[in-house]
Formats: structure tokens, C-alpha cells, sequence
């Protein structure tokens, strides 16, 4: 078998990569919409202890941050996702430090989704557990260890976490979902190049039985003609016969034209130099007028029905078993007489060689590389062959093709 061409390892996971990329825009956006939101609200609102700037300074740090590596983080590179979620968290802990009234807690609802898609499922976990907890033990702190404060933060962060949580379950499972239909593809893809490769191996068999079972039924029958006649001219002369041996020289280069024809037409992949600007029942009557021509025996051609053209296909199957049948019957048979028919049928067409030679016992040896050849020819277009046989009673080989 021939080597096999499969996809690149991984060919499907770029392409997966690359559709995470085209999402970019998408966080890219949300995490401006965000922050600009947060800014806004930190302008509009009460001021800290501290005042307004050190609000605003924390803020811009987590845009730098995000900016040099929150959108490496959001490229599916783990370090530094992991960096710019410790400095992001820790910056916006810094601003519940300084300026506990504000409403930067907003920006959990983009730093909570990027965790999520940055970080591997259970880092990001732990990551959510750890903010919240952390984020609720300094409010705690910042609201005098109040115990009603206590209930509003348990409920925000209980609420915090299932919304972190479902959000995380829904990114991780779309990319789950992509990363395994990523492998299913390139699964796909290898099995298709295997499969590419089984057929390509396959059509070229198909390839060399084809060109010899051609060569089998025109090269080889022709050059046993060109012997067969070159001896009869060989007698001729020895008997001082010139007319016969020049006769017997005519047929010795028809038919060698003949042969190179097939040879020609062979490579080429054309149909048999017997059907080339004639119908099947003019090359039929053709063949049959060689083989009387050329080794004596009575050959008659009858057509029964209205002849129509059939395809190339089907007609080169009719005329190459003919030839073998004829081939046969000539080295074979020991006949006096070989009548080929023809029957044009509404669905069919039905080519019956029938001879009166010597016969054999179709159990005992029916499997020839001739009879091989044409039961592979009909096979390949729904045809069906037919072998009648027995000692002393002659042969009838019989071809159906579907018209």
C-alpha cells in the first residue's frame, strides 16, 4: 500500500485556535464597555477618603495590564493569563481598599468570564472561590464586623459565585465542545486520506488488471495470429504456393496494423481500434470475417433486433468477450463452425458465441484467465455471463448487458 498522506497533527486544533481568535473582538469590547463604565461610575460618584485619583490610577493599571497581557491571556496563553488575573484582582482589591464606597465591583462581570477563558477549569475554580472569599472578608472587615452587613455580603457572594460558576461551566463547555470537534475532524480528515490512499492503490490494480486483460484479448490473440500465419505462408512457399503465402503476408500485416492500433489505443485509454468509426455490429462482422480468413473456420455473425448504439463501456465488454470467446475456440476447441449472435432486447442486449468443437466439462475447468477477464468486464457493468459446456458437445458462452 502506498504511503499515506494524512493531515497535519493538530490541523483542526489551528482551526479551532483561529476561531477562538475571531472572538477576540468580542472580549476586547466587553472589557472596554466595562471599564469605561466603571470609570464613569468612579468620576460620578462620592469621593473616597482618599480622593478621586488613586480610583482612577488603580483602574488605568488594570487597562495597561489587560492590554499587555490580558489579551496574550485571552490567546489561550496560560502565563499570561495567570499573571494578569493575579495583577487585575489584586489591583481591583486595591480599590476596594482605598475607595470601599465605589462601584468598581463591576468589573467582576468581565474579569470573572476571562478567568473562566483564560485559565484550565480548576484554577479557575479556585480562582472564583478565593476572589469572592477574599472580596467578602474585606467588605466584612470595611463594614465594622457588621453582622446584618454580614447577610447582604454572604447573599452577593453566594449569588456571585453561581453566576461565576454557571458562566464558567457555559465557556468551558463551548470550548470542550470545539476542541472535541477540532479532534473529530482531524480524525475525519485522516480517515478520508486513508481511505484516498486504499482507493488510489485500488484503481491502480484495477489499472494493471485492466491493461492485462487488454493486453490478453488484442496483443496476445494478434500475435498468435501473425505465428499461425506466418507458418501457413511458410507452407505455402515450401509448396511453391506463391498467391497463398502472398495472401497469408496481407493478413500477417493487417493484423499487425491491427495490434499496434490496440497497443496505441491501450495506453491511450480509448475504446478497441475494432469499434473506432464503426458500430458494435460492423466490428462484430469484422472480427468474424478475420478469424474465417484466418484459420479456416466457418464464422457467422447474426443480429437479432434493431442495433443501437449502447456506450463505449458496454460496448467494448461485448466485443472483448467476443474476441475471447473466438480466441478460445480457435486454440482450444478444435471447431468447424462458430456462430456469433446478437440480441437487441428492450432492456438488454445478449451476446451468445456458440461453437461445435470438442466442449470440456465446465465443472473441472471453467476458471481460464480469459473466462476470469470477461466475468471482471461484465461485473463492472451489471452484465452477467453464461458458460454451457460438455465433452464433445461444443460451448456456448453466453454475455447479457444491460442496455
Amino acid at each position: 500500500m502506498s504511503e499515506v498522506d494524512c493531515p497535519e497533527p493538530g490541523t483542526s486544533r489551528a482551526e479551532f485556535h483561529a476561531m477562538w481568535r475571531r472572538q477576540e473582538p468580542f472580549w476586547h469590547g466587553a472589557f472596554a464597555v466595562v471599564w469605561v463604565s466603571a470609570v464613569v461610575v468612579a468620576v460620578l460618584d462620592e469621593r473616597g477618603p482618599h480622593g478621586l485619583w488613586p480610583t482612577l490610577l488603580l483602574l488605568l493599571a488594570i487597562a495597561v495590564a489587560y492590554a499587555t497581557l490580558g489579551v496574550r491571556g485571552i490567546q489561550q496563553l496560560r502565563g499570561a493569563g495567570v499573571a494578569y488575573q493575579v495583577i487585575a484582582w489584586s489591583l481591583l482589591l486595591a480599590i476596594q481598599l482605598v475607595d470601599p464606597g465605589t462601584e468598581s465591583w463591576m468589573l467582576f462581570f468581565i474579569l470573572y468570564p476571562q478567568m473562566w477563558a483564560m485559565l484550565e477549569v480548576r484554577s479557575a475554580a479556585v480562582g472564583t472561590l478565593l476572589t469572592l472569599v477574599t472580596f467578602g472578608a474585606v467588605r466584612f472587615w470595611q463594614s465594622g464586623f457588621d453582622s446584618e452587613a454580614l447577610g447582604a455580603i454572604l447573599i452577593s457572594s453566594v449569588i456571585s459565585l453561581g453566576i461565576s460558576m454557571a458562566l464558567g461551566i457555559f465557556i468551558n463547555r463551548i470550548v470542550d465542545e470545539a476542541q472535541s470537534r477540532a479532534e473529530t475532524i482531524d480524525e475525519l480528515r485522516a480517515t478520508q486520506a486513508r481511505l484516498a490512499a486504499v482507493e488510489r492503490d485500488r484503481g491502480v490494480q484495477d489499472e494493471r488488471e485492466r491493461i492485462s486483460r487488454e493486453i490478453h484479448d488484442t496483443l496476445a490473440q494478434g500475435f498468435t495470429s501473425v505465428v499461425t500465419l506466418s507458418r501457413a505462408a511458410e507452407s505455402a512457399l515450401a509448396r511453391g504456393d506463391a498467391d497463398t503465402a502472398r495472401e497469408r503476408l496481407a493478413l500477417i500485416e493487417r493484423t499487425a496494423v491491427d495490434n499496434l492500433a490496440e497497443a496505441r489505443l491501450i495506453v491511450a485509454e480509448l475504446t478497441p481500434g475494432h469499434l473506432q468509426s464503426r458500430t458494435l455490429v460492423e466490428a462484430m462482422q469484422r472480427l468474424g470475417a478475420a478469424v474465417s480468413s484466418e484459420t479456416g473456420l466457418h464464422a457467422d455473425v447474426w443480429v437479432d433486433g434493431e442495433p443501437a448504439p449502447l456506450g463505449g463501456v458496454a460496448e467494448v465488454v461485448l466485443l472483448r468477450t467476443a474476441q475471447e470467446a473466438l480466441s478460445n475456440v480457435r486454440r482450444h476447441a478444435a471447431a468447424a463452425r462458430v456462430d456469433l449472435a446478437l440480441a437487441y432486447e428492450p432492456q438488454r442486449v445478449v451476446l451468445t458465441v456458440t461453437d461445435d468443437g470438442r466442449g470440456f466439462d465446465p465443472t473441472a475447468d471453467a476458471h481460464g484467465f480469459g473466462l476470469d477477464g470477461v466475468r471482471a468486464r461484465a461485473a463492472q457493468i451489471g452484465g452477467a455471463v453464461g458458460l454451457t459446456s460438455a465433452p464433445g458437445a461444443g460451448t456456448t458462452l453466453r454475455l447479457e448487458v444491460p442496455r
